[in-house]
């Protein structure tokens, strides 16, 4: 069924198109975008008067659970979630019992993902067997089966040896590696951010060092391989400087952060707030003004959630012995276009560090509108005004920092591939 949208403010950050436009939508993809005078038929016609409209964003760190951790959350709960919270593409990032070392497993996320059809979901390999940090994997298979990138995750390295060997063996099949820069040597035991906070509430602590050393040698391995690199997560100030330097020498590197790291820091940790355990850990209001201005100057390419959906159980603990994680897919726009208000971005920048810059990373035709791309699209409410409620999230896991927060602007319907996939 064709699908005509009137009278809406368009919004394309790739194109830097921003006015009222008319978009005609038929066989999944946009086929007619045209002044709003443009007359056009169609099966359906919505009348998008006071919404903008604008490229679904694309996730680049979702932890998606299912299979192995379907006690969590599954498939279908989290790309229902972000649908509603008008994300169409999320990158299912590996983890310890949910992690991908071979073309069957990376098929069944496809065949799971199929039956639910919410988001589109996209995969990143295994760039070690089982993310041991050892035996690289079968990237050339991986890349076959659909994978957009490799990662070992959170987990560690046998050596720096390995992490050369496996970032050569993705040069060669032009794949992104994808970096959770800590030394954990430095990290380890530890459960924030190491200050003045820590040490009033007596925590173990993690330095800043241990992911600046870490981006530092990644850098030099980049450099020396001439691999496609990605950091994922950066929440430390010189971490935000080395990937400036990096980029300014030419290295085919980019980087991401996650939303919460631009507006919460270790302050927040100081009643021993469970919801705020987090990796990495939020660090100082120094570290998060260096985040905001490397979003700025372009530094850093994109804002991601960062997803992890937990059961209540695991946030019951004392702090030390909780997991760590958020659940974020809710809150990644909100928190995204909050950045506008605070006019650390424009409204064009602020959607392209969630559409157009994550979807060039992983090689995306996601992330635009512009005819013959994918109708991948959010009509967004500007004037809604709402609070975040946690009894109400649509993803299976309740734990995030941000109840209680109130947000200007909603979805209102979010489309996939032309077909309404979530309405409000």
């Amino acid at each position: 069924m064709s699908l005509l949208i009137r009278n809406a403010r368009v919004i394309d950050p790739a194109s830097g198109l921003d006015g009222q436009r008319t978009v005609l939508i038929d066989g999944g993809r946009i086929t007619a975008l045209a002044e709003a005078s443009a007359a056009f038929s169609a099966d359906e016609t919505i009348d998008a008067q006071g919404l903008w409209v604008f490229p679904g964003a694309v996730d680049l760190a979702a932890c998606l659970r299912e299979p192995g951790l379907d006690h969590k959350a599954t498939l279908a709960s989290e790309t229902f979630a972000a649908a509603s919270s008008g994300i169409t593409t999320l990158c299912y990032q590996p983890e310890p019992g949910a992690n991908f070392d071979n073309a069957a497993q990376v098929k069944l996320i496809y065949d799971l993902n199929r039956r639910a059809h919410y988001a589109n979901v996209e995969v990143l390999g295994n760039l070690t067997q089982g993310l041991k940090g050892q035996q690289l994997s079968n990237m050339a298979s991986l890349k076959r089966a659909g994978c957009v990138g490799m990662s070992n995750g959170r987990q560690p390295f046998h050596s720096l040896q390995t992490l050369r060997r496996a970032m050569e063996y993705a040069a060669t099949h032009d794949l992104t590696v994808f970096i959770y820069p800590v030394e954990h040597a430095l990290a380890a035991g530890g459960f924030m951010h190491e200050g003045e906070v820590s040490a009033r509430l007596g925590l173990p602590a993690i330095p800043s060092a241990a992911e600046t050393v870490a981006v530092a040698q990644t850098l030099a391995l980049a450099s020396h391989t001439g691999a496609k690199v990605h950091f994922c997560r950066l929440s430390a100030k010189l971490s935000v400087r080395l990937i400036r330097q990096g980029k300014d020498s030419g290295l085919d590197i980019t980087a991401d952060v996650a939303a919460h790291q631009l507006f919460l820091t270790d302050m927040d940790v100081s009643d021993f707030n469970p919801l705020c355990h987090v990796m990495p850990p939020l660090r100082s209001a120094r570290d998060l003004d260096a985040l905001r201005e490397g979003l700025a100057d372009g530094t850093i390419d994109a804002i991601c959630s960062d997803h992890q959906p937990h059961e209540v159980d695991a946030k019951l603990a004392p702090f030390q012995q909780t997991e760590p994680g958020i659940s974020a897919l809710e809150t990644l726009l909100p928190l995204t276009l909050r950045l506008v208000e605070d006019g650390v971005l424009s409204l064009p920048e602020a959607l392209r560090k969630i559409t157009a810059g994550p979807a060039t990373i992983i090689d995306s035709e996601a992330g635009q509108i512009n005819v013959g791309a994918p109708a991948d699209l959010v009509l967004f409410d500007p004037s809604a005004l709402w609070e975040l409620d946690l009894n109400t999230m649509h993803s299976n896991g309740r734990n995030s920092p941000f109840g209680g927060w109130n947000f200007n602007g909603a979805v209102k319907r979010t489309l996939l591939a032309g077909k309404t996939v979530f309405s409000s």
